[in-house]
């Protein structure tokens, strides 16, 4: 990649509240499409909304919620990725309203929780997760829930003592009062530094915390850090909508780009939607990326071809030297599955491998990793279209200052950063929020990590993950997955400090490994145990003797997940004979 320090700066739109958005992007973008979606997944006509009536449908809602008394108050919003998912996002906070988006997977009792917690006076709720609140609200759950809106038209609900509404019927009905001149939707005047969105943290090692966020936060998130790269015209909408990289990043920023916004069905139609309506660029997490990854070797392995698609890899990256860029011919029949359009992918959510980047932009697909947290709306920093580094998440966003607390040998600490974009506190959580504040009033991430000379994010590893062994010496063992990783058969893996059973005091460095069965049949392996034992000795014997891998322990089935894909650690059983 080119790697030059005057890299020029993109153009971006600047955002002051959720409002402003949607009528803004109507105003810049009166001919493009904004959102669309197929009603059933097997359709094959797909619906296609512009800017202006997204931006009417929006403000209609909001209208009407008014008029129902929900202005400024607090209003859950559970569901799978929908149009109605979009307009409710914005429509709630642009009314003055604190959103609380709930993760869909949750367990009852959980989304019970975080609504009970947070005094949510309404709820949305998506198709998908009628049955589950039906269940809750039919149980005396969520007594503070007086009114329940229903994404998707669905037969009459029969909730005592609460109103039950369609988000169509509200559409109509706040479209009836704007026309005959209700205006207060309009009139009210946003405060964007006030709380506006209570998100709760998926988290990996243990129980989540709600991140209060305001719209300045959201906003400046993404006016600051769209000056990094330069969106396509088409993305394609496949992450949880709850997560702020789902909301923030795929509807906030691309929609102020007057980007459309294809919204995917769920996961299971991804590869087929991908193929079909053939998007510019993606926004994924690296589970998703590492599962396209794994195809196109697969797919070249199963044919033989192995051995000639990287020898054409080498070609082509040679000829690139002297500017000559055939990739996009000679790799089409590679493409092709990806829609044959696809340029680049924003991937963030956690470390990704350099060898997958180094795939994808050897056949014509440009891969710029970048990091977040929910904490930082999400984005902290990005490689950019044409200026990267190796093993860097980027640059930070602009007016984000960031610094490392207590930085080793080696200039590795904890990454602590400062900006608008960073949340106002844990939601009725003080203690949490003075923890993880400074008396600079830097929010120190949990991440370690090291800047280089120009300023770019280095990410070692979490600091919850950290192992730290009696002798004083870190180990960060998202170094070692990442070793691991490349093992052939290695679909998943974790590595941590197994406790004996038998003495509790021995240190033992454990990596756990999910394998990949195809591969390993495809190789003639009888004896998975033994063959991942010779192979992590290999990876040994380059480590220094505290990093040394002490044992391998296979399962049967993959690592339990979040809707993040991210592997939840505190899950896992760590004990050791």
């Amino acid at each position: 990649m080119n790697l030059h320090k005057n890299y020029p700066v993109y153009n971006t739109t600047f955002i002051d509240d959720m409002r402003s958005i949607v009528e803004e992007a109507a105003a810049n973008f009166p001919d493009r499409t904004a959102l669309s979606y197929k009603v059933h997944p097997s359709d094959t006509e797909v619906v296609k909304v512009g800017f202006p009536q997204w931006r009417d449908d929006v403000r209609n809602l909001g209208t009407a919620l008014i008029a129902k008394g929900l202005r400024e108050k607090n209003i859950a919003l559970i569901g799978e990725n929908s149009y109605g998912w979009c307009c409710s996002y914005f429509a709630v906070m642009a009314i003055g309203s604190v959103l609380v988006p709930v993760d869909k997977e949750l367990a009852p009792e959980d989304i019970a929780g975080i609504i009970d917690a947070t005094g949510c006076v309404a709820a949305i709720v998506g198709k998908t997760s009628r049955a589950k609140f039906d269940a809750l609200l039919s149980a005396g759950s969520c007594p503070s829930v007086g009114t329940v809106i229903l994404v998707e038209p669905s037969p009459e609900a029969d909730f005592p003592g609460r109103e039950v509404f369609s988000l169509q019927q509200l559409e109509e009905e706040g479209g009836a009062l704007f026309a005959a001149g209700n205006n207060a939707y309009y009139d009210y005047e946003i405060d964007p530094r006030r709380l506006a969105s209570i998100v709760y943290t998926s988290g990996t090692t243990g129980k989540g915390k709600g991140v209060m966020l305001s719209q300045t936060n959201i906003g400046q998130d993404m006016t600051l850090g769209m000056y990094n790269f330069a969106l396509t015209s088409k993305s394609l909408h496949v992450l949880p909508p709850h997560h702020t990289f789902g909301s923030t990043v795929n509807y906030v920023g691309h929609l102020a780009q007057g980007v459309e916004v294809y919204i995917s069905s769920g996961l299971k139609h991804v590869s087929d939607e991908i193929r079909e309506q053939r998007p510019t660029h993606l926004i994924l997490v690296p589970a998703f990326l590492e599962v396209m990854h794994k195809k196109i070797w697969d797919g070249a392995r199963k044919s033989g071809k192995t051995g000639l698609l990287k020898t054409m890899m080498s070609v082509s990256n040679g000829l690139r030297k002297v500017g000559i860029d055939v990739r996009r011919k000679l790799f089409k029949s590679i493409l092709e599955p990806f829609g044959g359009k696809l340029e680049m992918i924003i991937c963030g959510g956690a470390k990704l491998d350099e060898e997958i980047i180094r795939t994808f932009d050897a056949i014509g697909i440009t891969i710029m990793n970048g990091y977040g947290i929910t904490e930082c709306a999400p984005l902290i920093s990005c490689n950019r279209n044409l200026y990267q580094k190796a093993g860097s998440v980027g640059l930070p966003i602009f007016d984000l200052r960031v610094k490392i607390d207590e930085p080793d040998a080696n200039g590795e600490g904890e990454i602590c950063v400062k900006g608008p974009n960073v949340m106002l506190g844990y939601f009725n959580n003080p203690e949490a929020t003075a923890e993880v504040f400074d008396k600079d009033g830097y929010f120190h991430t949990g991440d370690y990590g090291r800047l280089d000379e120009e300023g770019w994010i280095y990410i070692t590893g979490r600091k919850k993950n950290l192992i730290i062994l009696s002798n004083g010496k870190n180990v960060y063992p998202e170094e070692l997955e990442a070793d691991i990783q490349k093992i052939e058969g290695v679909l998943e893996v974790v590595v941590y400090a197994g406790e004996s059973r038998l003495n509790k005091d021995k240190e033992t460095i454990v990596a756990e490994i999910f394998p990949d069965a195809d591969v390993l049949q495809a190789k003639g392996i009888q004896d998975p145990q033994a063959y991942f034992e010779e192979q992590v000795k290999k990876l040994n014997a380059k480590l220094p003797p505290y990093k040394i891998i002490k044992r391998v322990k296979l399962r049967d089935v993959e690592f339990q997940k979040n809707t993040s894909r991210k592997i939840i650690r505190f899950t896992i059983d760590k004990m050791v004979d």
